[in-house]
């Protein structure tokens, strides 16, 4: 008789991981349980509080009986961050606080630990049509990229001295239901049907729907050959600014009322207006080749960038 085996989700309450441990739970294949910082009035026998994360967190009682890890917990990337020193805040959870977990999960008997990195890994921009892909040399000085690249970094040393099978994936931007920062600005501003000036924007960026980069994780926990691998991750298809808008309109119910600003006019506005950042979000390219998934694991995106956009206004609606 086929016995499961046991799943770990670090961070069960934030954006990916708690729909992660949904989809496990209703999984044939998988028997899975969550750990999240603190305890409060939702918190079940299947979550197990662990406190803080950092270098001397203790994740035995999470890891007890567990072969497979997903480590999605993290000191996300942060818009307007006031730490004094940011990069040494990412690297006390992200960094550290991975270490420790890996660690011990190798003591414990954990025979695959599967890491939710990030896309700024690689770097921030691609030129359109030169897409990153997971075999590219890494180039950020984004302190948070940084602070996930030394964990790679990390994972990979202990692989090594452990034989613990590393899983590396990472995702560019995820939408979902419930998506915060950027992107939740974009759906507020589509719903209210101001006119935006980005009617004329010829970037290309892949973004990835949270169905899309679940179904991919749970590809990674038990595919022999995502044993030692590193994986981006998109849906496949990449839009323009221009394009997203509108598709985002679409998904609900509207037409985008985009005007046709020139890039160069929009990129001069933001530099005075101290909006470099968004602007390059907003104006720039970040594509991703997701070939190797297919070529090694037979995985292509299971739902469209439509179906996705939808779940998003979905989401919204139902809070």
């Amino acid at each position: 008789m086929f016995e499961k085996p046991n799943a770990l989700v670090t961070g069960a309450n934030g954006f990916v991981g708690r729909f992660l441990l949904n989809r496990l739970r209703t999984s044939d294949n998988f028997n899975a349980s969550g750990s999240v910082r603190a305890a409060n009035k939702s918190t079940t026998n299947n979550l197990t509080a662990i406190g803080a994360i950092h270098g001397k967190t203790d994740w035995s009682s999470a890891l007890n009986g567990k072969q497979l890890v997903v480590h999605t917990a993290a000191r996300a990337h942060i818009m307007q961050d006031n730490a004094v020193d940011p990069l040494s805040e990412f690297r006390k959870i992200n960094v550290d606080g991975t270490e420790s977990l890996a660690r011990q999960s190798a003591a414990a008997g954990v025979r695959r630990f599967v890491f939710i990195s990030s896309i700024k890994v690689n770097g921030e921009q691609t030129n359109p049509g030169k897409p990153f892909t997971a075999s590219d040399l890494v180039a950020t000085d984004d302190p948070y990229g940084i602070s996930k690249l030394e964990a790679e970094q990390k994972l990979w040393a202990i692989g090594r001295e452990t034989g613990m099978e590393i899983v590396v994936i990472r995702p560019t931007l995820v939408y979902g239901p419930g998506v915060k920062g950027n992107f939740a600005s974009l759906i507020r501003l589509v719903q209210k049907g101001l006119p935006l000036p980005f009617g004329a924007i010829s970037n290309k960026r892949s973004l990835v729907g949270l169905d899309n980069l679940v179904d991919l994780i749970i590809a990674c926990l038990d595919h022999p050959a995502a044993a030692n691998q590193v994986f981006l991750v998109s849906d496949g298809r990449d839009l323009s600014t221009t394009e997203l808008l509108r598709t985002l309109a679409e998904a609900d119910g509207k037409r985008a009322r985009l005007i046709p600003v020139p890039e160069g006019l929009l990129e001069f506005s933001a530099a005075l207006l101290g909006k470099r950042a968004m602007a390059r979000r907003l104006l720039g390219s970040l594509q991703v080749d997701i070939s190797k998934n297919r070529e090694l694991l037979g995985w292509t995106p299971p739902f469209s960038v439509e179906e996705g956009l939808k779940r998003c206004f979905t989401g919204y609606q139902d809070k």
